[in-house]
């Protein structure tokens, strides 16, 4: 058989060829584009013909190899986006509607929380939940005989290496110490996260819960601005605009106090989570003590400040009606799904 009657028959094979799975694909590629194909013999042939034919033939078999080729990547690409016949998934059928995910009650409150400081200069600041001694007690003013020292209040975690040991932190203010201690004021922060401590879990309390605690130092700092400061936050998230600060006691703030929000008594619900006295329990606050600002660094002549804190768990129960606090760590879809709208 001459080299023209050869080229002629492989054109009209491959122009027969047809192929149904991509394994057939390949057979064919194999067999016509291979080191050992059709393809390589035609070339190898095609060396031996005389000088005067090369160029039309050469042309040919170029333009011949070239169709074969797009030929196989035309079938690779269409039959491997075609399912099986042994394939038990029908990629006709309608796709599955997934509900759409929802905000944990937590997130909503801790975001809205940092949107209404952001608005007036406060930035997020974070911290490790596993603290030494220094940064979770000593620097906040607790003397070593303070109760919340004690094993009852605080999980300890042993340090490895035999020396002090740790702490799963028990409140966020070790964040506000270690602000003070690498940056120098004017400071305004506020410090989200989950805190830790050793009560017995109810429907009221648990071990673990959510903080956003809050820190404002600069020159000439007063009660003034922070009662202000609480005043607007009141307003921008319960709605209420009246505050009463009440005196109370924290080792790292002094004065200290505690504020309640007039809640009022217009409904059953009003006096009941009021106990009948239309105010409103929200979070503790003080101006920072003098002791704190010397222990982080900062002269306390020059530099004054307060601070605030509250529990988030404590604000979503009260604004969702959440009867039991164990719901907001259990995960139960049935309860995050009411959240949903809140996206």
């Amino acid at each position: 058989m001459s080299f023209s009657e050869r080229i002629k028959q492989t054109f009209e094979e491959i122009k027969a060829s047809q192929a149904t799975t991509v394994e057939e694909a390949e057979q064919f590629r194999i067999k016509y584009l291979g080191s050992k194909g059709v393809f390589k013999d035609l070339f190898q042939e095609f060396k031996s013909v005389s000088s005067e034919e090369k160029r039309e033939f050469g042309k040919t078999l170029n333009q011949l190899k070239q169709s074969a080729e797009e030929k196989v990547q035309e079938w690779k690409e269409r039959l491997s986006n075609t399912p099986s016949s042994s394939s038990k998934i029908d990629l006709t059928r309608p796709g599955m509607l997934y509900a759409p995910g929802a905000e944990h009650p937590i997130s909503i409150i801790k975001q809205e929380i940092i949107d209404i400081f952001h608005a007036i200069g406060f930035a997020v600041a974070e911290g490790p939940e596993i603290e030494d001694d220094w940064h979770n007690f000593s620097a906040l003013n607790f003397p070593p005989e303070h109760p919340a020292r004690d094993m009852q209040d605080t999980f300890f975690v042993k340090n490895p290496n035999g020396e002090e040991d740790y702490v799963l932190r028990t409140h966020t203010s070790s964040v506000q110490v270690r602000v003070m201690e690498s940056q120098k004021p004017p400071i305004r922060i506020i410090a989200p996260g989950r805190v830790f401590r050793n009560e017995a879990v109810s429907a009221r309390s648990h071990c673990i819960f959510h903080q956003i605690e809050g820190l404002y130092i600069d020159k000439g700092v007063t009660f003034a601005d922070m009662k202000q400061t609480l005043e607007y936050f009141a307003k921008e998230f319960f709605g209420k605009s009246k505050i009463r600060l009440r005196p109370s006691y924290f080792p790292f703030t002094e004065p200290s106090a505690e504020v309640d929000v007039y809640w009022g008594l217009e409904t059953e619900l009003d006096y009941r989570i009021t106990k009948g006295t239309g105010w409103l329990e929200v979070m503790g606050c003080g101006m920072v003590d003098p002791a704190v600002l010397k222990s982080s660094g900062i002269d306390p002549d020059e530099y004054s400040g307060f601070a605030f804190g509250m529990g988030l768990e404590r604000s979503a129960m009260q604004r969702y009606s959440i009867p039991d606090i164990r719901m907001i760590f259990e995960n139960d879809v049935r309860f995050l799904n009411q959240f949903q709208s809140a996206l």
